[in-house]
């Protein structure tokens, strides 16, 4: 049986993990929000008082993670976001989450992965793959309405300056760099709200798998769109 693979990657507050989770219900199809794994990860090692330049104890950590174990309630907030981010720079760590990740993918019908190397590095084979940015300054303002619905007080200028430390490590980093795929859409949302966004990526995904009938056979779960 063959599997779907929606692959969507982006930087930091460019709403893709809430544009992926969307995709995954419209076409019927499991969602993981990758960058919960290494959220869970900087978590634990905060909790156990662990060094998180600990290499070989945060590898640990990942190793043993499992996707049912993760509890998306205890892993917001900024410094959690920050931590994981350095986290996520780690090479054993990224190669210990690896395994985990390919797994979810590679179960039939398949699965929509949100994250920053699923179609470069995940899985490079992914039917579809959409890279979601925005501007940074568009970015640090929706993260900021973000923490406000939590609850918290933000600073503008300390969550932009937070995202473009963030962009750096994701960009800069020696193992599995943020980039978008040669073959992705490179979406742009910077002027599009949510409802745009998903209707530009679904139109994109149709046309992607009427050209490569191989890829799987989704099924919408949500009513057709209406133009």
């Amino acid at each position: 049986m063959s599997v779907l693979v929606i692959a969507v990657d982006g930087p930091a507050a460019s709403g893709k993990s809430t544009l992926a989770a969307r995709i995954a219900r419209h076409y019927g199809l499991p969602f993981l929000d990758t960058g919960l794994l290494y959220r869970a990860v900087a978590r634990e090692l905060l909790d156990r008082g662990l060094d998180p330049q600990d290499e070989a104890a945060a590898a640990r950590l990942a190793a043993a993670l499992q996707p049912e174990d993760i509890d998306p309630a205890r892993l917001h907030g900024e410094g959690v976001g920050e931590l994981a981010s350095k986290v996520a720079a780690l090479a054993a760590v990224r190669e210990a989450l690896v395994p985990l990740q390919r797994q979810f993918a590679s179960r039939p019908p398949g699965a929509v992965l949100a994250g920053r190397d699923i179609g470069t590095v995940i899985c490079p084979e992914a039917c579809v793959k959409l890279y979601v940015t925005a501007s940074r300054e568009e970015r640090a303002r929706r993260r900021c309405e973000q923490l406000r619905r939590r609850g918290e007080a933000p600073i503008y200028a300390r969550v932009l300056e937070e995202l473009e430390a963030r962009d750096r490590r994701d960009s800069e980093r020696a193992v599995a760099p943020l980039r978008a795929a040669p073959d992705a859409l490179v979406l742009d949302t910077t002027d599009m709200d949510a409802e745009a966004a998903f209707r530009a990526a679904c139109a994109f995904i149709d046309r992607r798998l009427a050209e490569r009938p191989g890829c799987g056979h989704p099924r919408s779960s949500e009513q057709p769109l209406q133009p």
